[in-house]
Parts: C-alpha cells; sequence; structure tokens
C-alpha cells in the first residue's frame, strides 16, 4: 500500500507527465494502485525500434521517492528479456545509486536511452538489428492480441493500433500483388501452364494489333520519300 507521501509524489508526477510527456514516451498508474506504473515507449527514428510499441511496468515500492521502483518490459523487443527485472542505475537493482530528485520521466528517458545503446546489464539480451526490426514490426500486433494488460490499461491505444494493422496488411497485400505481375512479366516459367497460355496469347494478341500499324508506317515513309524526291 503507497504511503502518504508516495501517493502524493506519485500523483504530482502523473500530472507533470500528463502535461510534459517526454519524447517517444506514455505513462500512467494503474487506476487500481498507483504504485503499479505502465508504460509505452516508441521506438525512436534512425534506431533498429523505429515505430515499435513496447509496454512495459514500473512498480514502486511504498517508500518512495526515497526507494527506486522495479522496471521491466513485456513486449517482445530483442533489447531486454521480457517480463524481468532490469538492472539499470534507477531501478531497485541500484538503490546506492537512487536519487530522490529522480521522477518518472527521468526513469523513463533513462531507459530509452539505455534500450536504443548497446551496453550490456542483468536483463538485457544481445540479438541483430534485423531482429530488432522484426519485433518492431510486429509489436502493436502483439499488444492488441497478446497482452491483455496493454489492453486494460491503454484501451484508448486500441483503435489506433488496429488502423494501424490493417494499413500494415494492405501494403503487404500491395506489395505481393505488384511482385506476382512482375513475375508473370519476367519469369513466365513460374506461371501455371494455363496461366502461361493466357499470357501468351494475350502478347500474341497485343503483336498482332500492333502490326498493322508497323506496316501502315512503312508504306506511308516510303510514299513520302518518293513524293518528295
Amino acid at each position: 500500500m503507497a504511503s502518504i507521501q508516495s501517493q502524493k509524489r506519485l500523483t504530482k508526477e502523473y500530472k507533470a507527465i500528463q502535461a510534459n510527456p517526454p519524447p517517444y514516451i506514455i505513462a500512467r498508474p494503474n487506476e487500481e494502485n498507483i504504485l503499479e506504473w505502465h508504460y509505452v515507449i516508441t521506438g525512436p527514428p534512425s534506431t533498429p525500434f523505429e515505430n515499435g510499441q513496447y509496454h512495459g511496468i514500473l512498480r514502486f515500492p511504498p517508500q518512495y521517492p526515497f526507494k527506486p521502483p522495479s522496471i521491466s518490459i513485456i513486449t517482445p523487443n530483442g533489447r531486454f528479456a521480457c517480463n524481468t527485472r532490469l538492472c539499470l542505475s534507477m531501478s531497485d537493482y541500484h538503490p546506492d545509486t537512487w536519487n530522490p530528485a529522480w521522477s518518472v520521466s527521468t526513469i523513463l528517458t533513462g531507459l530509452l536511452s539505455f534500450m536504443t545503446g548497446d551496453e550490456s546489464t542483468t536483463g538485457s539480451i544481445n540479438t541483430t538489428d534485423n531482429l530488432k526490426r522484426k519485433y518492431a514490426k510486429d509489436s502493436k500486433r502483439y499488444n492488441v492480441t497478446e497482452n491483455s494488460r496493454f489492453i486494460k490499461i491503454f484501451s484508448d491505444l486500441l483503435e489506433q493500433n488496429k488502423l494501424d494493422l490493417l494499413n500494415q496488411e494492405d501494403e503487404v497485400n500491395q506489395e505481393k500483388v505488384t511482385e506476382s505481375v512482375f513475375d508473370a512479366k519476367n519469369n513466365v516459367h513460374l506461371l501455371d501452364p494455363e496461366d502461361k497460355a493466357r499470357l501468351l496469347v494475350e502478347e500474341d494478341g497485343e503483336r498482332s494489333f500492333n502490326a498493322p500499324k508497323l506496316v501502315f508506317g512503312v508504306v506511308l515513309a516510303v510514299f513520302l520519300a518518293y513524293f518528295l524526291s
């Protein structure tokens, strides 16, 4: 249970973070427990996490702000193990380095900075940038379909997530159509026999249609050359 001091401090911080949210960060307390905060980090541009959506939890002790919170992340990301306490200078792994003047904004800004770096610590994992990009691409789908806590806390983000996923599917389908057309035109040997025959008939018809135009052009050129000589 939160102490009067921790409750006042966290209430004040919630108002502050609503009025002036840090870049790429959303955070809010659980309505049933002010000591449990949920955050969403949006992957910054020009990083392997670009456009990713990463949900995690800060768990504050009743003695906050004199003791630090634990930090964990739920959405698969390729940088941190999921549902694991992270060892950072502003987490409960290092109460000796904690500064009571730090806030939720300070903690999450530090987490984002560490996330986009390459330092190792307890709870961090090593993966390729390509895998991080794949996790970023799949993050919204994970949050919408497999992350019940995200759905409960960030219900206001669900509709936008669903729209983004539909747009993503449309882009994938359009790419598939484009690739199919390219294969049909440039890799006829990949087609089924029936489709290949249809394509050849269409090409023959196009050549037949253009043939009279070519003959007429040649005759006209000869006539003009004779008449003007």
